[in-house]
């Protein structure tokens, strides 16, 4: 679909493009001057969950996340939006005010935006950040050796699949709810204050789609121990009562052959790590050397964190 135009943007002729027309990464990022850079990414999607105000307040958490996920500090944001017509006026208000305060609790002001009609909702947002343009994170850059840390548990995918089926318990969604809402700002500013360049945030491509988008950008691979990732407390109930979305599947068709899973690990917990999240934390490489120090540094800011493997030699994803 993009191949006819992949030749229309040539990297060369656009110099102050830092991340944008190379290997995937969770934004664009734009030089202007020694000192400043735009982070620029836009992001949208149907409901997750049923209340209008927290499908709000998700999407623009996930939209946000992205400039988070370069290092990034959002200031400014457009609102997106497709909504039915048909819909009381009082849901779509509450979706776009849980969008709203959301961004006023980031530190973001939405400026306008745009909506067109449509049979079902979607909303997100277009966001603008600010980063140093020597100091922001990419997919690339982990290192060898580097400890591999992840900032949100697992779970959502599979957790808002069994909503959408009837079969999920109220105090499930609300713990996944309150995850998916949660800003990445502190993981982020976590991540420049250790001066890290390697990380990413988990969305739909999985812990290990993400994963595999770090390691083929740093030319490397990763050991991932499957006892130390967390997830959220109902997400193995869920599993296996096999309520994973379809992308999930469409995930471990296409990673899948990039993965290599150690004997003992159920068909079940492999597809809770192809499970695509909404919302979801942050992959972060930190050097060995700096783990305890990073890990006391979060516990002090309120910031859960997670030590969940380590980079190393080679290529792929192998889950022990």
């Amino acid at each position: 679909m993009l191949r006819p135009v992949q030749s229309l943007f040539e990297a060369d002729s656009f110099p102050d493009l830092l991340v944008g027309l190379g290997g995937p990464d969770d934004a664009a990022v734009w030089r202007l001057d020694s000192t400043r850079a735009l982070v620029i990414t836009t992001d949208f999607f149907t409901p997750v969950v049923d209340d209008p105000y927290d499908y709000g307040a998700i999407a623009a958490a996930n939209s946000l996340s992205d400039v988070y996920a370069m290092g990034g500090r959002p200031f400014l944001a457009l609102n997106v939006a497709a909504l039915p017509p048909d819909l009381p006026p009082e849901v779509n208000g509450e979706i776009l005010r849980g969008g709203a305060e959301k961004c006023r609790e980031a530190g973001v002001v939405i400026a306008g935006g745009h909506t067109v009609q449509d049979k079902e909702p979607k909303y997100g947002l277009v966001v603008l950040g600010f980063v140093h343009p020597q100091k922001y994170l990419s997919k690339g850059g982990a290192k060898v050796g580097d400890v591999l840390v992840l900032t949100k548990p697992l779970g959502f995918g599979v957790t808002t699949t069994a909503l959408k089926a009837g079969k999920a318990d109220p105090a499930d969604v609300d713990e996944v709810v309150n995850w998916m809402k949660r800003l990445n700002d502190k993981a982020a500013a976590l991540a420049v204050e250790f001066g890290l360049r390697s990380g990413t945030d988990i969305t739909g491509f999985s812990l290990l789609g993400h994963g595999l988008e770090m390691a083929e950008a740093s030319g490397l691979g990763l050991r991932l121990e499957m006892a130390r990732i967390p997830f959220v407390s109902c997400a193995r109930k869920y599993a296996e009562m096999w309520t994973f979305p379809g992308g999930a599947s469409d995930n471990s068709l296409y990673f899948a052959p990039r993965v290599r899973f150690a004997e003992g690990i159920s068909d079940e917990q492999q597809m809770l790590l192809f499970d695509p999240q909404t919302s979801g934390g942050l992959l972060l490489a930190v050097p060995r050397s700096e783990a305890a120090a990073f890990l006391a540094r979060a516990q002090e800011m309120g910031q859960p964190a997670w030590i969940i493997g380590e980079a190393v030699e080679g290529a792929g994803i192998e889950v022990v």
